[in-house]
């Protein structure tokens, strides 16, 4: 199997999960994954994500215009080329709605602006910003371009969530984690508020995020001293280096 046809399986794997999880509803939702030197694969326009087969994936340059497939591109592409532009690093994006994190974005709430939980640091970075709303453009381009230099997930205001990694499972993954988050903190708000990590343990988060070869390269270059990033490892051998650089930055390892 070439190594694109793994990617336009995995693509496909990725959009039904999110219909399945109920992230998106009707056309909602797109994915993309970084195939080379301007060209990326996509999701359909107007197509269920529960409906998405490897036939109907389409390829689009660096512009967004189409190069190959049946469907014109969604209207969201360049949020994702935006997110290319600015981390070489990337190799996948997803968009979805998932409710809680989503009521988040429409309510205009800041509670996962303010990290609460040390494992989400390290996966995704010092908070979860929201992008204000802006219809999709180059303004919006703009704005989740500014975001994605320092973090890999945002929440887009009256919109949804973006989120983007190495590939389409850790995007997903990530997708799944700022939902995970987002229900956390609507529960805690009712039993006495969300009360945010001390201030002085963000720092040794972000060294533990680049010591584990996550999140951009500049910000990875904090630990040119420390050992190699591991951003080749598998999904599983991930998650357990997470979990180690957390306990070394809480003091536990």
């Amino acid at each position: 199997m070439t190594a694109d046809r793994r990617q336009a399986d995995a693509v496909v794997e990725v959009a039904r999960a999110l219909h399945a999880r109920g992230w998106v509803a009707n056309h909602d939702g797109n994915v993309t994954v970084r195939l080379g030197a301007d060209r990326y694969l996509a999701t359909p326009t107007a197509t269920s994500k529960a409906k998405v087969t490897r036939d109907s994936l389409l390829v689009v340059d660096g512009e967004g215009k189409r190069v190959s497939g049946r469907t014109r591109p969604f209207s969201e592409i360049n949020l994702h080329l935006a997110i290319y532009a600015a981390r070489t690093d990337v190799g996948a994006v997803v968009h979805a709605h998932p409710p809680h994190a989503t009521a988040l974005a429409c309510s205009g709430s800041d509670l996962l602006a303010r990290p609460f939980i040390a494992e989400a640091v390290v996966s995704l970075g010092p908070a979860i910003p929201t992008v204000p709303f802006a219809p999709p453009g180059p303004a919006a381009a703009r704005a989740v371009a500014a975001v994605a230099r320092d973090v890999d997930a945002a929440l887009l205001g009256n919109h949804g969530v973006l989120t983007w990694a190495a590939d389409v499972e850790l995007a997903y993954l990530r997708m799944e984690l700022v939902e995970h988050l987002a229900r956390i903190a609507i529960a805690a708000q009712a039993v006495g508020g969300v009360r945010p990590l001390p201030a002085d343990a963000i720092g040794p988060l972000l060294a533990a995020r680049a010591r584990a070869g996550l999140g951009a390269a500049a910000d990875r270059a904090a630990a040119a001293q420390s050992p190699a990033p591991v951003a080749s490892a598998s999904t599983d051998a991930l998650a357990a280096i997470v979990r180690e650089e957390v306990l070394r930055a809480l003091g536990r390892h």
